[in-house]
């Protein structure tokens, strides 16, 4: 795992998203895995910037979401379905048929959950999956205690995270219960683990997850058993870890052949 700490929560989107657009470079084809909250506006914010400059496209990529709220209306202005077109799609040139969210909607969702997999390998598999981190240590809508080894299924959502996620919709009783989330083995499964995190609020789960132990209490830390990824953080969701120094140094010392982030 390569933790690298920033000054700031837009140093954190660009870097990331110098990441991202590394990898689409490489491969105009590549399977995003694209997730939702406010962790990851920034990444999108300047992937857009690079799109809009003629430096990017995503013309030929592909889009899986991570997450979608069980029950809510497709036109709902906080279902994932609608987010993602909103925030993902139509800024980044994203062709609509290419990119897929978890059916949230569906008579039979956990023969959709089932369908959802299956579509994400026969598209060859997510290429780099972004992540943002709850303050309980969930990544998805994998709640503390979900398995390492689950796949994509309905959840409930902690009391915690339906109050976090409660400041986009006017009440906390709008917040729906359930979920449609991709498990911990789904997301293990992707080529690259991007996750960002910004604020002190994340200090706590950033610390569990990087340096505590492997635990189904911090859904995060199944990172630790991923062979490529990266946590970048700011310095606010920095100040739990214990060896920052270290991170600080061994990204300030990279070589040259293995940098992408220094515009």
């Amino acid at each position: 795992m390569e933790v690298i700490i920033l000054p700031s929560a837009a140093e954190v989107g660009r870097v990331a998203a110098a990441k991202i657009a590394s990898r689409v470079t490489e491969k105009p084809t590549a399977v995003i895995g694209l997730a939702t909250g406010s962790s990851p506006q920034g990444i999108y914010a300047d992937l857009k910037r690079r799109v809009d400059a003629g430096e990017l496209s995503f013309a030929l990529a592909r889009g899986f979401a991570l997450d979608e709220y069980l029950g809510i209306p497709a036109d709902h202005p906080q279902s994932y379905l609608s987010v993602i077109r909103r925030d993902v799609v139509e800024p980044l040139g994203f062709n609509p048929d290419r990119v897929h969210v978890p059916d949230g909607r569906a008579a039979d969702p956990e023969f959709a959950a089932r369908s959802y997999d299956s579509a994400i390998a026969a598209a060859g598999g997510v290429d780099i999956q972004i992540l943002g981190i709850g303050a309980n240590g969930h990544i998805g809508f994998n709640e503390p205690t979900s398995s390492f080894a689950s796949r994509t299924r309905v959840k409930t959502l902690a009391p915690q995270t339906r109050e976090d996620n409660s400041r986009f919709f006017d009440s906390l009783d709008q917040v729906p219960t359930h979920c449609m989330t991709q498990g911990l083995g789904t997301i293990l499964d992707a080529r690259e683990l991007l996750l960002v995190a910004q604020g002190d609020g994340k200090a706590h789960a950033i610390a569990a997850a990087v340096e505590g132990p492997l635990s189904s209490f911090v859904p995060a830390s199944a990172l630790q058993l991923h062979e490529h990824a990266t946590v970048i953080v700011d310095e606010a969701a920095a100040t739990g870890l214990k060896l920052s120094d270290y991170y600080r140094y061994t990204y300030r010392s990279k070589p040259h052949w293995q940098l992408f982030d220094r515009d």
